[in-house]
């Protein structure tokens, strides 16, 4: 097989081009695609932890609050003392975020449109179905191995 053709290549290949693209019209915007990560993700989950928030984008703690402190400067977030643990703060987005949030997911759902457009409405959503079970599978084949030790995981793969 080609390498051209092998699906880590591809997804590879596409996920940079997408990111390439989104990076140029973002960045008219002036939002960073690491903020604009931040603002998604505290966007399904507001009020999470700079740790949590950390966690979730698979970044280190101080990264995440150099963003954070960025985003809290531009006026799209804002940190709140925990209820119960003083030393923890609750990041949330603000109305500016909602705002700006909506913008960079017209961008970005610009720029799906204009690279699934030679695909009829089916084969997007056919598209769509294959990369979620695709994704889901991975997923499990992640947790499964993240539970076993990796002297195990590795002895496994050399069989």
């Amino acid at each position: 097989m080609k390498d051209d053709r092998h699906v880590g290549f591809l997804a590879a290949d596409i996920s940079r081009l997408m990111r390439t693209e989104f990076d140029r019209q973002v960045g008219a915007l002036g939002v960073t695609r690491a903020q604009w990560m931040v603002l998604a993700r505290l966007n399904r989950r507001p009020g999470c932890s700079q740790t949590e928030l950390a966690e979730m984008m698979e970044v280190e703690r101080a990264t995440a609050g150099r963003l954070l402190d960025r985003l809290e400067e531009n006026g799209l977030v804002r940190r709140e003392p925990d209820p119960i643990d003083r030393r923890i703060r609750r990041v949330f987005p603000t109305k500016a975020a909602a705002a700006a949030q909506a913008k960079i997911r017209a961008v970005a759902d610009t720029i799906v449109a204009d690279a699934t457009i030679d695909l009829s409405e089916d084969q997007r959503e056919t598209l769509m179905d294959l990369m979620t079970m695709v994704r889901g599978r991975l997923s499990e084949v992640v947790q499964s191995s993240s539970s076993i030790p990796a002297t195990a995981a590795q002895s496994r793969a050399a069989e």
